[in-house]
This record gives C-alpha cells, structure tokens and sequence, in this order.
C-alpha cells in the first residue's frame, strides 16, 4: 500500500505532482537540489490551492491539510518512500544516477517511476540496481488538470509495479493508459506533427504562428500548436522530438525544426522565461 510518494525535481512537472499527490490523501515530499526550486514550487503549489478554495473547490481547511502532507528538502537523504518519481532533467545517466542514490536508502519495495517524455524506460531501468521495479508514469502539463497519464512498461517491469501505479494514477483522478515502451511512447509520439506541421509552414512563410494558432483552435483545439509548444517550454518540446527522431532512425517526418532549435539557442523558452513564441507578462500572477 503506498502511503509516501517522493517526487524528485521542483519544475513544473515535479510540482504539479507533487500538488496533485498531496490533495489526494497521500504524504508526499518534494525534493530539488536547488533550495530556490522549492521556494517557487512552495509559492506556487500554494497560490494553486488559494485559487482552488477561493472557487470553493475546496475549504480552506482541506487547503491547510493538503500543506500539511507535503515536506520540501533540498536533502536526498530525506527522500525515503514507497514510489519515487523522477521529473529532473532529461538526461538518461542523470536519472540511472538518481535511481540508484536513492535505491541504497530506500526499503526493498519501493518502487521507481520515471516521468520521461522522450527517453527509453527499459534504457533507464537496465541501468538500475532494480530493473523490476522501475517503470515510466508520464503526466501531462498541467499535471493537476490534465486527466491521462501514460503507464509504461519497461521490458523489465514487474507486473505487481504496473498494477501498483496503474491503480496509484486512478487514486489521483487520472485516466491511466497502459502502453509498452517505444520512442514517444503514444500521445508524443502521435502529437509531433502537431508540432512539427505547422512550424514547417511557418518556416516557409505560407502563414503566421498566429494563423496557425487561430485556424486549429477554431477547428476545436484547446490550444494552438504555438501556444501549446510555449506552455510545455520549447526546450522541452524540442529534446522530445530529437529523441524520437534519433530512436525511429531520423525519417524526415520526424525532422527537428530549425526554426525551434534556434528558439531554444537563443532561451526563448516560452512562458517560464517570458518569451517564445509570444511574449509573456512574468509578473502577472496566471
């Protein structure tokens, strides 16, 4: 039975699930290396919940119990439970690292999930001390709104891990979908050419990012490509697609975009750094 979940990495990611563990009844500890990851994450998760009981979604006493199960710590000693999920960067070394660091601390059943978007979960689970006991939980942004995750499977993973999670992400009010291990896994997998489509016709001047943006949110998209590639953070975005261009053999539908490469060279990230595609007011609280 899982009772503390551990989520590594104070992004956007790590604190979205960290959000979302908490106010689903499970204790929950945020650890980042970076003592000003945790001031923000603090900060946000907070004015999160401060938005959710002013919408009267929930009390303010739910609001001081949900604060009172989260701990952050910039110690990884303190990073003891029964699932640990990582959301650092992502880089595949950094993570078998991170696994196995806390491998050494934690009991014999605690079970490691990786939020990857782009990287091979056998991979990471084949460097691990516990390949059976690692598999691949992957929310979406936000991950406190948005309902699907991802459970995949790791040629290694036991069937008791998926079991676990699967029934974990229907705890949290997710829509678990369970899919074996393969570059882009399934939603990044088909999304890309919602990406890489509309920035190839950008590129060759047959429209604007605005016209695309407008023209598929008037066809019932929530949000535009641009917008959407903005939100997620281009950086991202882009290694997303590297990863699978490299992993399915580089065929050209999976081409990166140089128009998005140089977003990334010149740190225009989107809205965690004020620009990207649009330009972002930093100081207004979303």
């Amino acid at each position: 039975m899982l009772q503390t979940i551990i989520i590594c990495g104070a992004g956007t990611m790590g604190t979205g699930i960290a959000q979302i563990s908490a106010q689903s009844g499970f204790y929950t500890i945020l650890y980042d290396f970076n003592p000003a990851m945790l001031e923000k994450a603090k900060s946000g998760i907070n004015q999160s919940l401060e938005k959710l009981s002013e919408k009267g979604k929930i009390s303010s006493e739910e609001k001081e119990q949900i604060l009172l199960r989260l701990r952050f710590t910039d110690n990884l000693f303190d990073c003891i439970g029964d699932l640990i999920i990582e959301a650092i960067a992502e880089k595949l070394e950094y993570k078998i690292a991170l696994f196995n660091q806390l491998a050494e601390i934690n009991h014999s059943d605690t079970i490691f999930a990786t939020n990857t978007s782009s990287l091979s979960v056998t991979a990471i689970a084949s460097g691990t001390m516990h390949p059976g006991r690692v598999c691949g939980l992957h929310f979406f942004n936000p991950a406190p709104v948005m309902k699907l995750v991802e459970v995949i499977r790791a040629e290694q993973s036991r069937e008791d891990v998926i079991e676990i999670v699967t029934n974990f992400a229907r705890q949290l009010g997710k829509t678990p979908v369970l899919c074996k291990d393969a570059p882009g896994f399934i939603v990044n997998r088909v999304a890309r050419h919602y990406y890489l489509e509309p920035l190839a016709l950008v590129e060759k001047g047959f429209c604007s990012i605005e016209t695309a943006d407008d023209l598929l949110e008037s066809c019932g998209f929530k949000m535009g490509p641009f917008k959407l590639m903005d939100l997620i953070g281009n950086d991202v975005n882009y290694a997303v697609t590297e990863s699978l261009y490299d992993a399915c053999g580089q065929p050209v539908r999976f081409r990166p975009s140089p128009l998005q490469k140089e977003k990334v060279e010149n740190g225009e990230l989107g809205r965690k750094t004020g620009v990207g595609y649009y330009k972002y007011d930093t100081d207004k609280k979303e």
